[in-house]
C-alpha cells in the first residue's frame, strides 16, 4: 500500500494506492494553504493504516507547495522507516490524456513549464523546459495541451486543444515504474532567480 502525496499545484490532493487499484483518496482545490491542509487529509484517508512505501510530486508548479510536499514526506517517511520516491508534476497530468498530449504548466516570470509525452507507450517525447508561450508554441505539437498553461500556450499557438487541468494524486497508479521512481528532490524547472555574490 503507497501514499501518495500531491502539493505542486492549486490541488491538495492524496491517495493509497495498491498497484494500479485505488484504495482510497482526498483532493481539494485549496489555491494556497497546503500545509495546514495536507497532513489532516493525510490522516484522514490513513484512518490509522500505515502505507509500505510513500510517493510525492516532485514539481515542476508551486515553489512552497513542491516544498510542503516534500517535507511532509520526508519527516512521515523517517517516522514510519519506509521507501520514500518521487514523481514529475507533468507525467501525472498527461497519464490523465488517454492519449498523445503536451503539458503546459505557467511558471514564474510568464513562463511555461512545458513537455510532451507519447501514450502508446506512455513516455516523456522531450525533456522538460520553461519558455515564453511564443517559444513553447514553436516546439509544442500536441493537439491536447493540458495543464494550468494551457490556454496561453494554445493561444500563443493560435490551434489545438487547452484542457485546464490539476494534478491528481490518485493518478499516479497510472504511471509507469520509471516515472515514479525518481529520488525524492525538488524539481524546479528553471534556473533560480537569485544569483551567487561575485
Amino acid at each position: 500500500m503507497e501514499l501518495v502525496i500531491e502539493t505542486a499545484s492549486a490541488a491538495c490532493s492524496v491517495a493509497l494506492i495498491e498497484g494500479v487499484s485505488l484504495i482510497d483518496e482526498r483532493h481539494e482545490v485549496v489555491g494556497r494553504g497546503h500545509a495546514e491542509r495536507l497532513l489532516p487529509l493525510v490522516e484522514d484517508l490513513l484512518g490509522g493504516r500505515k502505507p509500505d512505501s510513500i510517493l510525492v510530486d516532485l514539481g515542476p508548479g508551486s515553489f512552497t507547495g513542491v516544498r510542503v510536499g516534500l517535507a511532509a514526506a520526508q519527516g512521515l517517511r523517517i517516522g514510519w522507516g519506509v521507501p520514500l520516491h518521487g514523481y514529475s508534476s507533468t507525467s501525472i497530468l498527461a497519464v490523465q490524456a488517454g492519449r498523445e498530449a503536451a503539458i503546459a504548466i505557467a511558471g514564474g516570470h510568464g513562463q511555461l513549464f512545458v513537455q510532451s509525452f507519447a501514450h502508446e507507450p506512455f513516455a516523456p517525447l522531450d525533456h522538460l523546459r520553461s519558455l515564453p508561450p511564443d517559444e513553447a508554441a514553436a516546439v509544442i505539437r500536441a493537439e491536447l495541451i493540458l495543464g494550468s498553461g494551457a490556454a496561453a500556450l494554445v493561444a500563443a499557438r493560435g490551434s489545438g486543444e487547452a484542457r485546464d487541468a490539476l494534478p491528481r494524486a490518485a493518478d499516479a497508479r497510472f504511471l509507469p515504474e520509471a516515472l515514479k521512481s525518481l529520488p525524492p528532490r525538488p524539481i524546479y524547472g528553471r534556473a533560480p532567480d537569485a544569483k551567487p555574490m561575485p
